[in-house]
């Protein structure tokens, strides 16, 4: 399969020469994983269960929340929208993915890549933004208890949105402003940024650059914040009195920071591993790249929604018929 791929991408190239190319090719071929071809069909069981899973656990806490007017306060917002990108996350990359294992349709259109590495990137940048937010409201509920209504509004997550747009928008122009010469094969399952650049027969330096810099400034910032946020926090509960209270804050504030490092890890992984990682077998760098797009819509519901005691509740009333 990767024999032929390459053939008839070579085939393609041969019959153009460099100056009657287009600047960009009119569709990409997603290689799925290098080296790991003949098992991806039964890499793709793992991956479908995982979004089948995503799915109803992200679309119930929706439901619940859009459908029960007394969970329309700023936290249950905040987890509404987190539901959303969450869905949207996944739902970009792992249909896609699944016919690159299964049906091994390797093709893409060139602006179905775009679309697909715009969203990827853009509803990353929108959820690191909204998991601070989780935490400040966190950090607000237990430290400014008095000032919650005053200090958290929708506006929060409206600037979270415009935020993951403002940052992801320059690689568009990035990506449309390079020549690729005929270079169409992605060894990857999904379009990313840097995945789309490195074919380009020009300087990808300022692609590389400002891929940098939006990574450090989205994942740097926003981790030193929300650690900072759990810090005082747990330096709050602390001076509590209640054993249980104590003990049922740092249950609750350790299973929101574990969800955190699932996300960012593997994501920062993949990120750096484009720019540095240069010897890292590309398995080794595809399949973390995979995870932080399918582990937190997973546990998100799990650890934001049933944790959740009102949450807990109509979930149980949902399911148990009593509407």
């Amino acid at each position: 399969m990767l024999d032929s791929l390459q053939f008839s991408a070579s085939l393609c190239s041969l019959h153009l020469s460099p100056l009657t190319l287009p600047p960009h090719p009119s569709m990409f071929i997603l290689l799925g994983i290098p080296g790991m071809q003949d098992q991806h069909i039964w890499i793709a069981i793992p991956f479908c269960s995982m979004y089948i899973v995503a799915l109803v656990g992200s679309g119930t806490i929706l439901y619940i929340i859009m459908t029960d007017k007394a969970l329309h306060k700023p936290m249950y917002l905040f987890l509404c929208l987190l539901s959303v990108t969450d869905l949207v996350l996944c739902s970009t990359t792992l249909p896609q993915m699944l016919t690159v294992f299964w049906p091994r349709s390797h093709i893409i259109s060139y602006h179905g890549c775009l679309t697909q590495m715009f969203f990827v990137h853009a509803v990353f940048a929108t959820e690191s933004a909204i998991l601070l937010a989780m935490a400040f409201d966190c950090y607000v509920t237990i430290c400014c208890p008095l000032h919650y209504t005053s200090i958290l509004s929708g506006k929060i997550g409206l600037t979270c949105v415009i935020r993951g747009l403002f940052f992801v928008f320059p690689f568009v122009i990035l990506i449309e402003r390079l020549p690729f010469c005929g270079h169409h094969i992605i060894p990857h399952i999904y379009c990313e940024h840097m995945g789309i650049a490195k074919l380009a027969c020009a300087s990808i330096k300022p692609s590389s650059i400002y891929g940098l810099m939006v990574t450090i400034s989205i994942t740097g910032m926003v981790v030193v914040l929300i650690a900072t946020s759990y810090f005082l926090i747990l330096q709050a509960v602390l001076c509590l009195s209640s054993k249980d209270a104590q003990f049922c804050a740092f249950s609750t504030c350790g299973t929101h920071i574990c969800v955190i490092l699932a996300f960012y890890i593997p994501a920062c992984f993949s990120f750096f591993t484009h720019h540095f990682g240069h010897q890292v077998p590309p398995q080794v760098h595809i399949i973390p790249a995979n995870l932080y797009l399918l582990v937190p819509p997973i546990l998100n519901p799990l650890d934001y929604g049933i944790n959740t005691k009102q949450i807990h509740l109509r979930i149980f009333d949902f399911f148990g018929g009593r509407e």
